[in-house]
């Protein structure tokens, strides 16, 4: 592969190049970027294709064995820290020895799924970024550097990820339990909940978790297409105007790999609107508890749902406000 398609000067112009201002300018700068991103990212893709099963293979095989080695051991040391902690109440260390066996058990899978979903991530986007960096104004060598970079480093920072799961799995999580089971100072109060607040807690959360999953999840849904089309919108105005952040050359690989990526940082964001949505509609059980207070727990339910139309008005650029109660 010869080096003279990454010597275009399109990829060593630094920051004090001209910004094309008139249209043809605009468009000549678009349409020349246009080769050398396909060029790079088949590139990028091929390396990915190869380093990728490798890395989540590292991943997927050391954590798993770790999660497996050690469940037993963190099973047992958990419930024997549970039993001698002066920090709960009797009734939460009650209620939470008997929910403990639930995300004990479903430690192992989601422990496993999530390594295998994280290595495959890894494996594909590390190679894939290392790629278009290769081609920076401060590299040498740049035609060698986009075949080699984000081969051995990727493999070599998934046994990173493996041993510093490690470490957290064997070290850090049982000096947090043994710091759970020490002598509470006398001036501290331990963390109980009052029975009588339990029924109506419960009710509200019965009630809470499935109104703000649906409202939250059919506004997340509602937005999504003008997220995606807000977002290309505007990455391309900066690709072709050469504004924002890519300004300087170097960052214009870039660019068409966000608009590339764009629509899964869209789903990314409802599917993380609709897991927050659950803990945001159990957490109304909690105000419940707090305020002694049935009315304050639904009022909570229709508020937060207010607050999260607001807080996506703001972020999209919308209208402000919500038009729901708060």
């Amino acid at each position: 592969m010869s080096t003279k398609f990454l010597q275009f000067p399109f990829f060593y112009q630094g920051a004090a190049m001209n910004v094309p201002v008139g249209f043809l300018s605009k468009l000549w700068s678009f349409l020349s970027f246009l080769p050398f991103f396909f060029l790079l990212f088949i590139l990028g893709l091929a390396k990915a294709a190869v380093i990728g099963p490798i890395s989540a293979a590292i991943i997927l095989i050391g954590n798993t064995a770790v999660i497996l080695g050690l469940w037993i051991a963190h099973f047992l040391w958990t419930y024997y820290c549970l039993a001698r902690t002066k920090r709960l109440g009797l009734v939460l260390k009650i209620v939470a020895m008997l929910l403990l066996p639930v995300p004990l058990v479903l430690w192992p899978p989601v422990g496993i799924v999530g390594s295998l979903l994280g290595g495959i991530g890894y494996g594909f986007f590390a190679p894939l970024l290392a790629t278009f960096e290769a081609v920076g104004e401060n590299v040498k060598q740049k035609c060698h550097h986009c075949f080699v970079d984000g081969c051995a480093s990727t493999v070599r920072y998934s046994c990173t990820v493996v041993r510093d799961f490690t470490d957290f799995c064997f070290h850090s999580y049982f000096s947090y339990m043994d710091e759970l089971s020490e002598k509470v100072p006398p001036d501290e109060q331990p963390i109980d909940v009052k029975l009588m607040r339990l029924p109506s807690s419960f009710l509200v959360t019965l009630i809470g978790v499935p109104v703000d999953m649906l409202l939250i999840t059919a506004l997340a849904l509602w937005k999504s297409p003008y997220m995606l089309l807000q977002g290309w919108k505007r990455l391309l105005e900066d690709l072709i105007g050469r504004e924002g952040p890519f300004l300087e050359t170097v960052c214009v690989p870039f660019a068409g790999l966000a608009i590339l990526l764009w629509p899964l940082a869209v789903v990314a964001s409802v599917v993380a609107a609709v897991v927050s949505s659950f803990f945001l509609g159990l957490y109304s059980g909690v105000v419940v508890h707090q305020e002694d207070s049935f009315q304050s727990g639904l009022a909570y339910i229709i508020a937060v749902v207010s607050l999260f139309d607001e807080y996506v008005n703001d972020l999209l650029y919308l209208s402000e406000g919500s038009c729901l109660p708060r």
